[in-house]
């Protein structure tokens, strides 16, 4: 968005709320035979200053002021062609977290996320409370979608003292679930006066090539950009860069990224999303449908990415058009072809079949070994993977866990296995990756073994199966 100035720094939150809130949301009234349900925040200052970051005055639920709506005017906010947009598909169920609230996560109240599929915070402007961010964390880590729009630093609408870059970047960082940059991002304390950034060249990104259509170029006007950072977490993507920049780990203005089962977008400004209409008396602009870009498509695709409603499949469990093995080289018979790590390849310890294997620790001292390998799981796939994995240790204990055995789709740990775990032979064991469905994942396998008395992990015949 751009700089705001005097008297538009003023909080004017918006007073138009509905009574008996927690009665009348949205998604607890109106069921509908194909529902995604996402929930837009005004509970921290979007309304402040010149920002109009609402769907809709009618809060919680919008259909109150125009259940039919046709075009933006039908409801008042300056992105009310957002929310218009998903309305008129008959796909989406909307409601708005109203000006006072809580985000919660697993209570009862009928704005709690647990009981949506989806949650946008566009350019937050009161830094959420410890008690929010162990809820939003939580969300998505148990496959909640989350969008973040973020504006340039020094956005402070309401005079506080947190803006937006430094509100999310809080998020990451004190949250009481994982604070060491879960989402493999951090937002720039940036603000760039003007830009178009560019779409990275990827035809299969159901972000930039989506049902709503497909995103060559946005916009900037007064925004930022992120820093990507793939080794706290690897599924971290920029999707869209500065003009002058190449893709890689600085400049991205778009980008994506996935937590446990959820999944994480963020744009870099709030110009993007204001469609230039709103309460009187504010200063808006439309960037949702500027000719020179294409916000529209963005936000549009991202937010049915993010429901796991993308025209491609979402989360999993409709047409899989390409089922089959996904890992190569999945038995270690190539060596260490398709992998990356340190593992002993071979047949150091029998296989289970074949003449290969990989052998993680059993030194009896201090060792770590890795295996990983990234793989695009299909959209619209259910996804299951499997191994054959056998321990053998010289550990007496039957109660303590010296060395383990943990295996990781980005930087959720989807099984673990430990010195307990011995036993003759191999065993197969096996996890339902459904809800990455969509997504490039990294498949990592990890032995960390103590100081002594060693502990083996043989793994084989690993298999990554869409179906």
């Amino acid at each position: 968005m751009r700089p705001i100035t005097g008297a538009a720094l003023a909080a004017a939150l918006t007073a138009a709320l509905l009574p008996g809130l927690a009665a009348t949301a949205h998604t607890a009234t109106t069921p509908m035979a194909t529902t995604h349900r996402v929930l837009f925040d005004a509970s921290k200052a979007e309304t402040a200053g010149n920002a109009d970051w609402i769907i809709s005055t009618s809060q919680p639920d919008p259909l109150k002021q125009n259940p039919s709506p046709t075009s933006d005017k039908d409801w008042t906010g300056a992105i009310s062609s957002w929310g218009v947009a998903l309305q008129k598909t008959g796909q989406y169920t909307l409601d708005t977290l109203p000006a006072g609230s809580t985000i919660t996560y697993g209570t009862s109240n009928a704005l709690d996320l647990k009981n949506f599929d989806e949650f946008v915070l566009p350019e937050p402007n009161i830094r959420l409370s410890s008690a929010e961010k162990t809820a939003l964390l939580t969300f998505v880590q148990n496959g909640g979608g989350l969008f973040l729009v973020s504006d340039h630093t020094g956005s402070d609408r309401n005079n506080d003292g947190w803006d937006s870059p430094k509100i999310i970047n809080d998020i990451m960082t004190s949250n009481g679930v994982d604070n060491s940059d879960p989402f493999g991002f951090s937002v720039d304390l940036k603000n760039i006066t003007s830009d178009h950034p560019v779409a990275i060249s990827d035809s299969t990104n159901p972000v930039l090539g989506g049902s709503f259509g497909t995103v060559k170029h946005s916009l900037i006007a007064n925004g930022t950009t992120f820093t990507l950072k793939p080794a706290d977490n690897p599924d971290v993507k920029g999707l869209l860069y500065l003009s002058t920049s190449s893709p890689g780990t600085t400049n991205a203005f778009f980008v994506t990224s996935t937590f446990g089962k959820g999944r994480v977008a963020i744009w870099g400004d709030s110009s993007t999303i204001d469609d230039g209409t709103g309460e009187s008396g504010k200063t808006l602009y439309n960037g949702w449908t500027d000719p020179t870009a294409d916000n529209a498509a963005l936000g549009l695709n991202a937010t049915a990415w993010l429901a796991q409603a993308s025209s491609t499949g979402g989360g999993g469990g409709g047409n899989c058009t390409t089922p089959g093995q996904l890992l190569a080289n999945p038995g270690f018979e190539s060596g260490t072809t398709s992998w990356s790590g340190n593992a002993g390849i071979g047949s150091v310890e029998a296989p289970h079949t074949g003449s290969a294997d990989a052998l993680f620790d059993g030194t009896g001292t201090t060792t770590t070994n890795t295996e990983s390998q990234t793989v695009t799981i299909p959209a619209g796939c259910s996804a299951s993977l499997s191994f054959w994995l056998h321990v053998d240790t010289a550990e007496t204990t039957t109660t303590s866990k010296y060395d383990t055995f943990t295996v990781a789709v980005g930087s959720s740990t989807v099984a673990s296995f430990s010195n307990l775990d011995a036993a003759s032979g191999y065993q197969q064991h096996s996890v339902d990756l459904s809800a990455y469905a969509g997504q490039s994942v990294t498949v990592k396998f990890t032995g960390s073994e103590d100081y002594t008395k060693q502990t083996s992990f043989a793994l084989d015949d690993t298999a990554l199966t869409a179906s």
